[in-house]
């Protein structure tokens, strides 16, 4: 793909269109930058299995439109539901724009909900899809922690896309700020309904200052027909500690990106994912930690199970740079594979330019164990109920891990579910 079949002038044409205010001039400036350095290829070493063909051709196909739909009966139905079933403070986003009922209503002491067009602050760009989320912004969230807070209550972000009768896409993005001392959970969810193509473009960020600690959780269940971008950065002051975990459940073309900074002594990060992937979907996770300094830690574990004929990549980078003595990084990626049609492109990376460091990495890819589908079966099992004890063991690792036991038993349901289909998928 070549980032000329991207329409730009009819994307400029998009951006003019939006409310002419606090954002328009960092519209302005994103989309010349990405005019002048074009959206990532195959050519490209990070993109080399993962082509954005489609979501062009889909963002080619929605300039000309603007969405301004309010929510439909089913709409209404699924955030009822999903903001039902977690306890949280929520904030809904709807096809790229802010449910002002769910920002009025938002209420807890110590934090501050606002919307980026409230601010003259000029908003960066750090990637491609960046610079294509901010073009087309219509408006963002920007939430603050105070100091030495600690919120009451996990903090949810839920953004629903509903696809109408033409293909369409949105942007969403988030902007967190942690000032030293607090603590907090965040729940991301991200959701799509109907039957037409789509493509949400979600960019998120988060700074974690001194002594902070941030716990957050990541939830895609898509529709199996959409398609989604998705990248959080993250940045990690002195003695701050980030805890992440995220969940693929949907989706027919999904890409994440985590990039954290680890630029404090004392800081440490933590990151796992779970990926479930069925008949043609292809997602992708792509992780980046930055030891700038040292003492510092970062884990990762990523697991995956796939079914049909389907793709993942995983693709786990550390990067230990000069003066970063006391550096402890460790990576793993662990995948199964249910169909003899099914493929994981795995690449851990570790980039070493200090010597006094603690680092290793690690992957694997294989099929259920037959000596432990052997022993269930002589328990009394069937095959198939074997199977389905070994990949719920198998995933329920990395569910145990997420930093929120009602996202916990929500998402210990939500897995199970998928399981069953992915599982159908293969025949098992």
């Amino acid at each position: 793909m070549k980032s000329a079949l991207l329409s730009m002038d009819a994307l400029q044409a998009a951006m003019n269109r939006l409310p002419d205010g606090a954002l328009m001039s960092s519209r302005r400036a994103a989309l010349a930058h990405l005019r002048e350095h074009g959206l990532p290829t195959t050519r490209d070493e990070d993109w080399k299995y993962t082509d954005l063909a489609a979501v062009v051709s889909i963002g080619n196909s929605s300039f000309s439109k603007s969405d301004t739909r309010s929510q439909s009966v089913d709409a209404e139905a699924l955030i009822a539901a999903i903001c039902g079933a977690i306890e949280a403070d929520w904030l809904v986003v709807f096809n790229g724009q802010i449910d002002s009922q769910s920002l009025d209503k938002f209420s807890q002491d110590g934090i501050r909900v606002s919307r980026l067009s409230d601010s003259a602050d000029e908003i960066s760009f750090d990637a491609p899809l960046s610079d294509l989320n901010l073009a087309l912004l219509q408006d963002g969230l920007r939430i603050q922690v105070a100091k030495d807070m600690e919120a009451a209550k996990p903090i949810g972000i839920l953004v629903l896309d509903e696809a109408a009768d033409t293909p369409g896409m949105s942007q969403s993005r988030v902007e967190i700020e942690m000032k030293p001392g607090s603590t907090a959970t965040f729940i991301e969810y991200q959701a799509s309904i109907g039957a037409i193509d789509h493509y949400g473009n979600s960019v998120n960020s988060l700074h974690i200052g001194d002594n902070a600690s941030a716990n957050y959780v990541r939830v895609q269940d898509r529709d199996l027909g959409h398609k989604h971008t998705n990248r959080l950065s993250v940045h990690c002051e002195r003695d701050s500690q980030f805890n992440y975990s995220g969940f693929d459940l949907g989706g027919d073309f999904v890409r994440n990106d985590i990039a954290v900074d680890l630029t404090r002594a004392g800081s440490c990060a933590t990151f796992d994912g779970l990926y479930l992937i069925g008949e043609g979907q292809h997602i992708d996770n792509h992780t980046r930690v930055d030891h700038r300094t040292g003492p510092a830690e970062s884990r990762q574990e990523y697991r995956g199970i796939l079914a049909g004929k389907s793709r993942g990549v995983w693709n786990g980078k550390a990067i230990v740079h000069v003066g970063a003595d006391g550096t402890d990084a460790e990576q793993a990626n662990h995948n199964l594979l249910l169909s003899d049609n099914a493929e994981i492109d795995a690449k851990p990376e570790l980039e070493i330019y200090a010597d006094d460091v603690k680092c290793s990495h690690g992957t694997t890819v294989g099929q259920l164990d037959e000596t432990a589908l052997f022993y269930l079966r002589t328990r009394g099992l069937s095959k198939r109920e074997a199977k389905q004890v070994l990949t719920t063991a198998f995933a329920q690792t990395i569910v145990g891990k997420a930093h929120n036991e009602a996202t916990r038993e929500y998402l210990r349901v939500k897995v199970a579910q998928r399981l069953d289909e992915i599982m159908q998928e293969a025949g098992s």
